[in-house]
């Protein structure tokens, strides 16, 4: 079995002078860094000291044929140590970094070379030690090539007569042998799919995190200069972080650089945008820019398209790599779209998804997305209705969780199905197959038989009772759109301390989804720990009496319509203890009803 990767040492000044004539690309150079002053020197202490600090992994692109049909080796890149190495450009080599504010900076690591004991032989430099001539301010002027070794020791040893320039020029000699430290680096083989490079990444990676498949886009993305990659991933971090904290473009704008390309202008708008129901992270971005442009779903074939991947000649080449960064920016800006992002965003909320807190899968809205972009270049679809069949792909995607379990293999089945056979057809093929009578009656029933509050059935009938514009319980005129939008609390109708004073105390049994319901607190504190056979009764007593006691409603026609439209089973007047599994199937059967009405509706 041939190796998958090749280990070997290789020192430090090596490693730099790679990257500073471009052989091995650090697709992070160019974003701010996010280590702290200390964790650098303490990096160059390690190195000092001689301890460890992980390997590098650097993986490498197939070799390419270029357009004059020659070839080209495949860039390598680092996908682990960008930080390390960066820490070490900048306080060895006295390189700017940009920081979290977008200022260019250096990093300056100060050295102590009378340092005994328990003295700190590095520093992060600072004004007293700038003030203290036993201390050498910055390393990097060690390092410089031009260094005038023979006239430092000598000042350095006129200002501090404790030490002899013998003794100076070892110290020196153990601090320039920083340059010689050796770093182990893993060089992964570049016939390796993205499959196999994240196997290796979690398996020789000591956090074991996690290099996904959009990390390892975006490295092919940042390092490409030649296609405008690099400017490509700002773009696509700017607009994610702007969409989670739009106050955060005044940060941005000291970007001076980002703010002169041509990405500028098209995500400006969202620094007056407050909307929190798609907030796309950047794996959001790429997948639903990579899917509507290039018809594929699996974020492994962006990868190898970057690359130049020909999926026909299994080779690769320089005019496919070119053509994909070229697509792949048309999606992002796609992507970007005021219009189409508002209105997308829009179609969701129509559909009653109006709080990110019924939002149960990021992944399900990015293909909900990718459909609205996909249907907004269709002829064929009346674009008046685009929005309509958006939404409802959405709320069928959702009850079925169909992007939970391999929602690539799915995703990239539906947009060629799509692409196939037309979206209405398709579309009314995926109705009948998976939302037939049985599973309205039978099937989202038993799904409703949950204790997980975030459940996607209980978001979609609270989504439904948004839709229909109910009132919550026991009330008139207090919307549960109101209720979920202030961040009410849902109750339990059964309340919880009655169920465990009568011997229900399994939390999976009290907590049923179909024991809960939005109650205003007013409503809530009065019903306390009573039955609902108690609660309901005063009621319906308070429609005859009109002295309202528990609620506002004094009506019995807007009671009983009230009970229907939050699916109460008519017997509840009648219900204690003894019957709350009946009352819960009942009530399941009563949402599961409501929902089907409701995605009809849609």
């Amino acid at each position: 079995m041939p190796e998958k990767y090749n280990a070997s040492n290789i020192a430090v000044e090596q490693i730099l002078n790679f990257i500073k004539s471009d052989e091995i690309a650090i697709p992070e150079i160019q974003r701010p860094f996010v280590w702290k002053p200390k964790q650098v020197r303490d990096l160059i202490d390690s190195l000092y000291t001689g301890y460890p600090i992980g390997y590098l992994i650097i993986s490498q692109s197939p070799t390419m044929k270029l357009k004059n049909g020659g070839l080209s080796d495949g860039k390598k890149i680092m996908i682990d140590g960008q930080q390390r190495i960066t820490a070490l450009m900048t306080a060895i080599m006295g390189l700017e970094i940009i920081d979290s504010d977008f200022k260019k900076k250096k990093i300056k690591i100060s050295f102590n070379p009378l340092a005994k004991d328990e003295d700190e032989i590095f520093k992060v430099q600072d004004n007293a030690i700038l003030k203290d001539k036993k201390w050498i301010a910055d390393i990097a002027d060690i390092f410089k090539p031009d260094f005038k070794r023979g006239s430092f020791v000598t000042k350095y040893c006129e200002l501090n007569q404790e030490i002899d320039s013998d003794k100076l020029h070892d110290v020196l000699d153990n601090l320039i042998g920083i340059k010689n430290r050796q770093i182990g680096v893993i060089t992964l083989d570049k016939e390796l799919n993205i499959d196999e490079v994240t196997e290796i990444f979690i398996r020789i990676n000591s956090q074991g995190a996690k290099l996904n498949q959009s990390d390892f886009a975006m490295s092919k993305i940042a390092a490409n200069v030649k296609y405008g990659g690099n400017e490509l991933r700002k773009a696509i971090d700017y607009f994610s972080h702007l969409a989670a904290q739009p106050e955060w473009y005044s940060e941005m704008s000291k970007d001076k650089d980002f703010m002169e390309s041509k990405f500028e202008s098209k995500l400006r708008w969202l620094k007056d945008d407050r909307e929190e129901i798609y907030d796309p992270d950047y794996g959001d971005i790429l997948r639903v820019a990579f899917m509507h442009k290039f018809g594929r779903g699996k974020m492994k074939d962006l990868v190898s398209l970057l690359g130049g991947r020909d999926f026909e000649t299994r080779d690769y080449k320089e005019e496919i790599a070119e053509k994909s960064f070229a697509k792949l920016t048309d999606g992002v800006i796609d992507f970007m779209n005021e219009f189409s992002f508002t209105n997308f965003v829009l179609s969701i909320k129509s559909a009653g998804f109006i709080s990110s807190n019924l939002i149960n899968s990021q992944i399900t809205l990015d293909f909900a997305y990718t459909l609205y972009l996909i249907l907004n270049n269709d002829n064929q679809i009346d674009k008046t209705q685009i929005k309509r069949l958006v939404s409802k792909w959405y709320v069928l995607s959702t009850l079925t969780s169909r992007y939970i379990a391999s929602p690539e293999t799915v995703m990239d089945l539906d947009i060629r199905r799509i692409s196939e056979r037309g979206f209405l057809d398709y579309f009314k093929e995926i109705e009948e197959s998976n939302l037939s009578e049985t599973f309205w009656k039978i099937g989202l029933v038993q799904n409703l038989e949950t204790s997980a509050i975030n459940s996607p059935f209980f978001n979609v009938f609270l989504a439904a009772q948004v839709h229909g514009n109910d009132n919550s319980l026991l009330m008139n005129g207090t919307k549960v759109r109101d209720l979920i939008s202030t961040i009410g609390d849902i109750h339990h109708i059964f309340p919880k301390a009655y169920l465990k004073n009568n011997g229900i105390t399994e939390k999976s049994k009290y907590n049923q989804i179909a024991n809960y319901t939005y109650f205003d607190t007013q409503t809530n504190i009065y019903v306390g720990n009573k039955s609902p056979k108690e609660y309901f009764k005063i009621v319906f007593e308070q429609c005859n009496n009109k002295e309202c006691k528990l609620g506002n409603i004094t009506d019995i026609n807007i009671l009983k319509d009230n009970l229907k439209t939050n699916c109460i089973p008519d017997n509840i007047v009648e219900v204690e203890v003894n019957l709350y599994e009946g009352f819960l199937f009942e009530r399941r059967k009563l949402m599961a009803n409501k929902i089907k009405d409701y995605y009809n509706s849609l």
